[in-house]
C-alpha cells in the first residue's frame, strides 16, 4: 500500500454513451511544467469494441524527436482516472497507472480507499504491460482475464490546435481562424498511458453509461 501526494491535475468532464471527451492543457502551472507530472491531454472514448471505453491520459508534452528517445515515465509518479458513476462528482472508482522497470502496472477499476488530493495504490495489478521503446515499430500490449488492455509509450501528439493563430485572435491582430489552419503541435511527441476496460466493470448506475471523468498524477510523498 503506497500513499501519493497531487502534484498536478487536469480537466474534468461528462461523457456519455458512445460520444468522445478530451481536455488539452500542454504549458501548465510553472511547478508541473516540463516535468514527468505536467498532463498534456486526456481523452476517454468508445472503443472499437463497443463494449469497451477507452481512457488516454498524454503527459510530457511537446516533445521533440531527439528528446523522446531519452523521455520515460516517472517511477515516483501515479496517473490516476477517477471516475465518478454516480454523478456527484466524486470518484467512485479509480483506475491507477504506476511504473517500474520499464512497465506499466494498471491497478483497477477499483473503488478507491479514500477521495480527493492523496491516493494509496489498491490492491493487486489488474495488467501490467512493457513500455513500448521509441524505436519500436509495434506497439507493446497487453489484455488481462477480465478484458483489461494496457498500452504505454511515446505517440505523436494527437491534439491538433491553430495556436499561433489564436494567439493573434486574443491579441485582437485577427477575427477568427482560417481555412488553412497551421498545427503547432506536429512533429512533437507525448507519452501515452492507455487502458480499455469493458463497461460492465464501470459500475454506471444510468443505462447510457453516462459518467465523470478526471485525471491526476500524484507524485509519491
Amino acid at each position: 500500500m503506497k500513499k501519493m501526494k497531487l502534484l498536478s491535475a487536469a480537466a474534468i468532464a461528462l461523457l456519455l454513451g458512445g460520444g468522445i471527451l478530451w481536455a488539452a492543457d500542454h504549458i501548465d502551472a510553472p511547478l508541473v511544467t516540463g516535468q514527468s507530472t505536467d498532463i498534456t491531454d486526456m481523452y476517454v472514448f468508445q472503443g472499437t469494441n463497443t463494449a469497451n471505453m477507452v481512457f488516454v491520459c498524454d503527459v510530457q508534452g511537446l516533445l521533440t524527436p531527439g528528446a523522446t528517445a531519452a523521455a520515460h515515465f516517472d517511477e515516483n509518479t501515479l496517473i490516476e482516472f477517477n471516475i465518478d458513476n454516480t454523478g456527484d462528482n466524486v470518484e467512485d472508482l479509480v483506475i491507477q497507472c504506476a511504473f517500474k522497470d520499464g512497465k506499466m502496472y494498471v491497478y483497477g477499476p477499483v473503488k478507491p480507499a479514500t477521495t480527493g488530493l492523496s491516493s494509496t495504490i489498491m490492491g493487486t495489478a489488474s495488467v501490467s504491460v512493457g513500455i513500448t521503446p521509441y524505436s519500436s515499430s509495434t506497439a507493446i500490449t497487453a489484455t488481462s482475464s477480465t478484458g483489461i488492455t494496457a498500452f504505454a509509450g511515446p505517440r505523436d501528439d494527437p491534439f491538433f490546435f491553430d495556436l499561433d493563430q489564436y494567439k493573434k485572435i486574443i491579441a485582437g491582430t485577427a477575427t477568427g481562424f482560417t481555412n488553412a489552419p497551421v498545427d503547432k503541435f506536429a512533429g512533437t511527441n507525448v507519452l501515452s498511458a492507455v487502458v480499455e476496460v469493458p463497461k460492465a466493470l464501470l459500475n454506471s448506475s444510468i443505462v447510457t453509461g453516462k459518467i465523470n471523468v478526471w485525471v491526476e498524477t500524484k507524485k509519491r510523498g
